[in-house]
Formats: structure tokens, C-alpha cells, sequence
């Protein structure tokens, strides 16, 4: 069994990418080999801080890792990553996985092919509170979810639902795994001309509702879920890594506080990244689940755009996106 740590490279490298450069310095049985930013001193100095080697080009990456991250614009994620996959590179892509549901499939289409990797960066799948969540759900009759921030001053070209509330769209659908069988969605631009607040109602062939909000306008970070299911629900504070537990017992309502082994989600999600590209092991979010979730993403989006309360944005909102 090969046991020399696995070559992996960075592309694009503005906020989320450099955290991706960090922790994959950091990784036991991971070389950062390589990053690659169009802002080349930007890359120089990330190289060094971080040491590595900042490559002039996206072919210079490919060839000198084993797999790589792409961390850059939205709407660059089918080019990027399809130029790496075809050169037999395993490739993590930050969410969205790609600017349209089509581009999306392409890439599906492309690692399929190439028999490669391809894993995308919906890292609350990643949160320690998940597996809480996973092991103690049974049948979920209800799912409530809060996904607030105070204003980015990033992502503006999109709005909230492609921003935040896709973490939530994931999840749930990963939750239910059931069809969605009606959408009901509002939203309202406040300081963009897009919606900077949503809410969408989604009903599922078997019979759970949820009911999920976005807002990038809070004073206050939350990111909260309550699951409702017949013996009792689970509320999970993805932020604070902690839970607690409620049902009913004796004619009396009882709590119970849920253990959670806090860890940062995006040293996680790489480390299953580095497993995945050495093992050939199935990603937990894969191409196929993120390509579900821009779907519904696109969907709520298109709904929200398409009343008079958010004035320009034409018809054609959500199928153009801008940094993940």
C-alpha cells in the first residue's frame, strides 16, 4: 500500500481558497503541491506563506498534483474543473457546483467518464452535529431551518437562496430523500437588486414538510436546524456545535443536551477529500447530490425572480452565478 502523502493543488485562491491552502498545509498524508490564482503575486505570497509553489497556469497545476480544489468564481467551475478531470486529476469544487443545471451535468458526465473524483464543498455535511442528526433521525415529519448573516459584501451578483440557503437545500434533501413535490417561495431585495431574505416551503412525496430561510441581512450569524419527527424532535446548532434532544415521556416533555466532538468542518470535508481521491471511495456530497441541490436552488430562485417584489431581475435569475 502506497503510504507517500497525496499531491494536492489549489485553484483560485481569494478567501475560501486560501483556507483551503492552509488546512491542506496542515493534513497529515497531504502535500500541498501547487496553487494557482490569476492574481499571480497573490498566489507568490500564499505560496510562501503557506510552502508551496504558485504555477503560472491551470495546465502547470494539473501537472504537477494528484487531485485538486477549485475555489474559484461560479461561474468558471465547469471550465476549471473540467480542464483538470480530463487531465485525470480528482477534483473538489466549492458550491455551487457549477453556474446552471447543465453545467452541472457536464461535469457529472465528465468524472463519470474519466472515472475521477468529483466532490463538492457543502461542508455543514461536514459539521460534527450532522452525524447526531444522522444517527438519531427516524422519520421526519417537519424540518425547520435558519440560515442568517449579517451582509457579506461578496456574492452580490446572487442572491441569498444560491449563497446560503443551497447549504440548507442539500441537507434536507439529503435528510428526506424523497421527490419534492411543491415549492412555495418569497423574497425580497433589501440592499442588492437580487433577494438578500427568502423563505421556501417544500412539500416531499412522503408527507414531510419543511420550511427553510435564508437572510444575509441579520445583525447576528445563525445557523440553526429542528427536526420534528413522531417520537420527539432535534434542534442543532451547526455555529456552536451543539444540540439538544426532546420528547415526550411520563405526560411530561423531557430534554436531554446532545454530546458533540467539536472540529473544524472544512479540515473534515479536505480529509475526506484526500481519502476519497486515494481510495476511489464515493464522496459524501458527490456531483450528483450537489447537482440536486442547484436544482431546487435554481428552482426556489426562479420562483422568487419571478414576482413584481424583485423588480430587474429578468428571467434568466439563477442560472447565472457569481463566487462561490
Amino acid at each position: 500500500m502506497n503510504s507517500s502523502p497525496i499531491s494536492i493543488g489549489v485553484a483560485g485562491v481569494g478567501s475560501i481558497g486560501r483556507n483551503h491552502a492552509r488546512v491542506l498545509s496542515e493534513l497529515p498524508g497531504v502535500r500541498l503541491a501547487a496553487i494557482y490564482d490569476t492574481d499571480h503575486g497573490r498566489a507568490l505570497a500564499l505560496a510562501e506563506e503557506f510552502n508551496t509553489e504558485a504555477v503560472a497556469s491551470l495546465e502547470d497545476l494539473a501537472d504537477k498534483v494528484e487531485a485538486a480544489t477549485v475555489a474559484t468564481p461560479t461561474v468558471t467551475h465547469l471550465e476549471v474543473a473540467s480542464l483538470l478531470l480530463r487531465a485525470g486529476r480528482h477534483v473538489l469544487v466549492e458550491k455551487p457546483i457549477a453556474a446552471s443545471s447543465d453545467e452541472a451535468q457536464q461535469l457529472v458526465d465528465l468524472a463519470h467518464q474519466q472515472q475521477r473524483i468529483l466532490q463538492v464543498g457543502h461542508i455543514e455535511r461536514f459539521n460534527p452535529v450532522m452525524g447526531e442528526l444522522e444517527r438519531r433521525l427516524t422519520e421526519p415529519r417537519f424540518i425547520e431551518a435558519h440560515r442568517l448573516s449579517p451582509f457579506p459584501n461578496r456574492s452580490i451578483d446572487i442572491g441569498v437562496v444560491l449563497d446560503l440557503m443551497i447549504h440548507d437545500l442539500e441537507i434536507i434533501l439529503h435528510l428526506v430523500d424523497s421527490p419534492v413535490t411543491s415549492v412555495d417561495a418569497v423574497g425580497v431585495p433589501v440592499l442588492t437588486r437580487r433577494e438578500d431574505i427568502a423563505n421556501a416551503r417544500l412539500r416531499f412525496a412522503n408527507g414531510c414538510v419543511a420550511n427553510v430561510t435564508a437572510s444575509r441581512i441579520s445583525p447576528e450569524a445563525l445557523r440553526k436546524i429542528r427536526v420534528f419527527q413522531p417520537d420527539g424532535y432535534l434542534s442543532l446548532d451547526y455555529r456552536e456545535q451543539k444540540g439538544e434532544l426532546f420528547w415526550r415521556e411520563g405526560g411530561r416533555i423531557q430534554r436531554q443536551e446532545v454530546a458533540v466532538e467539536k472540529d473544524e468542518p472544512l479540515k473534515l470535508e479536505l480529509a475526506a477529500f484526500a481519502e476519497c481521491a486515494r481510495t476511489g471511495l464515493t464522496p459524501r456530497v458527490s456531483g450528483r447530490e450537489a447537482a440536486a441541490a442547484l436544482d431546487l436552488a435554481i428552482q426556489i430562485t426562479r420562483q422568487i425572480h419571478a414576482s413584481p417584489m424583485v423588480p430587474g431581475a429578468g428571467s434568466g435569475a439563477g442560472t447565472a452565478i457569481g463566487r462561490a
